[in-house]
């Protein structure tokens, strides 16, 4: 059976995405699954063998090696690997729902989704931080998102808090409006968010600043995702409609004051939103009035203010006592750029820890 590659896929076979995987070394991760995957003889073992590889993948792009993190080559190899097993022919019967289930275990054990978990114990202070995969490739095929450097960079990091110690475990989530249909925002936070202190959700924002977004909209403007796809509706949430704004929980104010580096740290409470009344979309500096509906939050109106949105509304919906909320990265687009943006994130993780 012929099995139709993704435009995201398709991508991968340009030379400027070759090429980052061939100085990456990330090159090999097709050739060596297309083998495995070719001697697995039962849904099981392919089972097993999709779960290495994608296990493998996040491994060696969150290991450390004194450079700057370089999130191009978890995302370019990830869709070498997802083309690979959409075209695979295996020499048993495997259903669509199978090979779909595969599919969701190569995505989520190459995310760092399947690892978000923590240590037992009063010793610990528990992070979640996300980032997201690059976007806009068809303009800049080498283009790299500081939130997924950021995201791999802090993986695992430790540092004191008081008698503590604070532990970040980090995820990629992908720039697709279907996965966030499909709930993998919330299957991936829900079960850290009973244990979690802070859920921090980062992307990339303006070229001069971070922004500490304070309200997220529960609305879809139509932008296109990494697949062509566009969306211009109410944000979709399982278990009924959510409210038109959340708010962060994350201390904005003493974080501001509290982080200095090159980049300005603002927190960022414009909204646009339709008055309780009707009429004609209307920018709010302050936040939203009351009874209003969204139409931008402070993060604007694709993914970045729906993780936002679906993250803190996971936190009321689960009673998560942990600190959440978004922060938009400056626009930086190469490793080199990322340096001081993963320097000054750290900082404010930390601070919103205080």
């Amino acid at each position: 059976m012929h099995h139709d590659t993704t435009p995201e896929e398709n991508r991968a076979l340009l030379p400027a995405p070759l090429r980052i995987l061939e100085r990456s070394g990330f090159g090999a991760a097709a050739p060596l699954f297309t083998a495995d995957l070719r001697d697995a003889d039962s849904f099981e073992r392919a089972r097993e063998v999709v779960a290495s590889h994608a296990s493998r993948l996040w491994t060696e792009a969150v290991r450390e090696d004194g450079g700057p993190v370089d999130d191009r080559p978890l995302y370019w190899a990830r869709l070498t690997l997802a083309a690979r097993l959409r075209s695979w022919s295996p020499s048993f019967p495997l259903e669509a729902e199978r090979r779909a289930e595969l599919a969701r275990l190569l995505e989520t054990a190459s995310r760092g989704i399947t690892e978000l978990d923590f240590p037992p114990g009063d010793r610990w202070v528990r992070v979640v931080v996300t980032g997201f995969d690059p976007f806009h490739l068809d303009g800049d095929p080498e283009c790299s998102n500081p939130s997924g450097a950021v995201a791999l960079a802090l993986d695992g990091l430790t540092f004191p808090m008081g008698e503590r110690t604070a532990l970040v475990r980090s995820a990629l989530f992908p720039v697709r409006w279907t996965d966030f249909e499909e709930g993998m925002v919330e299957e991936a936070l829900a079960p850290p968010h009973g244990v979690a202190d802070a859920v921090i959700t980062l992307s990339r924002g303006r070229p001069d600043r971070f922004d500490l977004e304070v309200f997220n909209g529960a609305w879809r403007g139509g932008g296109t995702d990494n697949l062509g796809q566009t969306r211009t509706e109410p944000v979709p949430v399982s278990e009924g409609p959510g409210p038109e704004w959340t708010r962060t929980s994350l201390p904005v104010e003493e974080i501001v004051a509290a982080v200095e580096g090159p980049y300005r740290v603002v927190a960022n409470t414009e909204v646009v939103e339709v008055p309780a009344g009707g009429g004609e979309p209307v920018t709010r500096p302050e936040g939203p009035s009351e009874g209003s509906s969204a139409r931008s939050g402070g993060g604007g109106d694709y993914l970045s203010n729906e993780i936002a949105y679906r993250n803190t509304l996971l936190r009321d919906r689960l009673g998560s006592r942990a600190r959440s909320g978004h922060v938009h990265l400056p626009k930086t687009t190469r490793p080199e750029e990322h340096v001081d943006v993963v320097e000054q994130t750290r900082a404010i993780v930390a601070a919103a820890l205080i």
